[in-house]
């Protein structure tokens, strides 16, 4: 990702990019995004459908959202992002441009090109905003770094083996390396 700061941006300009270009929004400051890979979109898409069937088999009461969905975490408008997925339980922070506020769970499956930002902006700005649970899934070191912001600020590091539990969707749990 690169970060372009030659002028404070807004959302029109992420509106003005060419439709095959993806683009994030920090404090004004444009963070492209480079294409994901076959790992990472399998990873996604994996991860996606268990939390979707997951919802569904408890009777829902939240919707999963994968990338592109666009989520503005403060009212400023001046930050926007992109999570790979999100979870939102709260319906009325939903509008036609997105999520209006904080989703309740989101996970990062990172990239090369996106580690500096999944592990530090993003976990920043999403405990800031009030995400109540972040995993960033993470390929090359074969584990998912898990933060309960609701309950404890220290994450956890689990490998890919071992079982992960979410803390906002009760009984939902996965073993990354089974999507492998």
């Amino acid at each position: 990702m690169t970060l372009q700061q030659k002028k404070l941006y807004t959302i029109e300009d992420i509106n003005a990019l060419p439709e095959e270009q993806r683009a994030e929004l920090f404090n004004g400051h444009i963070y492209m995004m480079e294409l994901p890979d076959p790992v990472h979109q399998k990873l996604v898409a994996d991860i996606t459908i268990a939390l979707g069937n997951h919802i569904h088999s408890i009777g829902g009461g939240c919707d999963v959202f994968p990338a592109p969905f666009a989520i503005f975490p403060y009212a400023s408008r001046d930050t926007y992002v992109e999570p790979d997925i999100s979870i939102v339980c709260d319906k009325s922070i939903l509008s036609n441009q997105g999520c209006e506020g904080a989703p309740d769970f989101i996970i990062e499956i990172v990239s090369p090109s996106s580690r500096r930002m999944d592990y530090a902006f993003k976990n920043a700005l999403y405990a800031d905003a009030g995400v109540r649970e972040y995993w960033i899934v993470d390929p090359q070191k074969q584990q998912t770094v898990i933060y309960d912001y609701k309950n404890d600020a220290a994450p956890l590091l689990l490998p890919f083996r071992r079982e992960i539990t979410s803390v906002v969707l009760e009984g939902f749990h996965i073993c990354v390396s089974e999507f492998l």
